[in-house]
């Protein structure tokens, strides 16, 4: 018997190649030079933290806000200000002080004596991106007043609606162990951050990098390295494209397994709401975009998970004084569920 005719139709299968296979069906080259030309200038002044880096792209492709935590002195505030030099957006910062009022960052109505009517003048808060240095020192009812601004993207002002123009991202600061003159914020303000950074101290040999180009900097401002490169528009396109990033099925249900397993978990007192599901969803999408990607993986989902749970669920009191902390249960957590194929 011959086979020929078979073998033949065999091997034109093994070396027939589906261009889908290799090819995305959403064009992401110019969003991934974009993001290329970020972290290299970005790299020019911060030593490591590329995690950090990678959240905070990945954060603004989201059309997500930011907490970074940090002792003082891990480049917290300077990342903040170098992401949005490599940007051409307006960028504001707000010092959180424990006498700031609600209208030092919204802005107030003053009477205007010609036209004889009040007219709104905005505050520092109408801009594209905006870094809050030590959020958690200024009193509750300054810290409300960010809710509906990081929600919702406009400001309701004497029965007036503002609406804040596009891109708009807020970049908060915290130090996690000076407590005195502190107003921790409520877990409705901490739900409104899409991640909560934890910045680590750099290494040995990242120390010894950060002295030698400290060293040669001399006069020049860290600043003036970087150059812009992404126009507002372009960042909008680019979180549009991320909304099209395809996430099948079996990975919704894997999200949904990883949020409900919190919400049932012993060693927490307080699991993941629904918001907490649609954060890792919005997150994944774009860390896939950011990595070339037209679709999400298990991994993405996985790289994502920690930053945007750790700050949404609250460890049981027993566990806390054990040292137990909401990342390592949520790594635990992340272990136990089967990874979906």
């Amino acid at each position: 018997m011959d086979f020929t005719g078979e073998n033949n139709e065999q091997d034109a299968h093994k070396n027939y190649v589906d261009p889908l296979s290799f090819t995305n069906r959403i064009d992401l080259t110019e969003l991934q030079k974009g993001i290329h030309k970020i972290r290299q200038e970005l790299s020019k002044v911060i030593v490591g933290q590329k995690g950090m880096i990678d959240m905070l792209i990945t954060a603004l492709l989201a059309k997500g806000h930011v907490l970074i935590e940090g002792v003082p002195g891990v480049a917290k505030t300077i990342t903040a200000k170098l992401l949005a030099k490599s940007l051409t957006v307006d960028f504001g910062r707000i010092q959180f002080t424990p006498d700031l009022m609600p209208s030092d960052i919204l802005g107030t109505s003053i009477f205007d004596m010609k036209k004889s009517e009040f007219e709104f003048k905005k505050g520092p808060v109408f801009t594209n991106m905006l870094l809050i240095d030590e959020i958690n020192r200024a009193p509750a009812k300054t810290q409300a007043a960010l809710f509906e601004v990081m929600e919702e993207r406009q400001i309701t002002m004497d029965g007036e609606k503002y609406s804040l123009a596009a891109p708009f991202m807020v970049l908060a600061t915290q130090n996690p162990i000076e407590q005195e003159g502190t107003y921790r914020l409520p877990e409705a303000q901490l739900d409104r951050f899409l991640f909560k950074i934890n910045v680590d101290y750099p290494n040995l040999e990242e120390e010894v990098e950060i002295i030698a180009r400290e060293h040669q900097l001399k006069e020049t401002k860290k600043v003036d390295k970087i150059s812009a490169f992404l126009s507002k528009e372009q960042i909008i396109k680019y979180q549009n494209l991320v909304n099209d990033i395809i996430v099948e099925p079996h990975l919704l249900k894997y999200i949904a397994e990883i949020i409900v397993n919190t919400r049932s978990n012993q060693f927490l007192y307080i699991g993941a709401s629904p918001r907490a599901s649609i954060a890792i969803l919005k997150a994944s999408k774009a860390y896939a975009a950011m990595n070339g990607r037209d679709f999400v993986t298990p991994e993405d989902i996985k790289q994502v998970a920690v930053p945007v749970l750790q700050h949404r669920i609250i460890v049981t009191p027993e566990r806390e004084m054990e040292g137990v902390t909401s990342k390592q249960i949520i790594n635990q957590i992340i272990q136990t569920i089967e990874i979906p194929r």
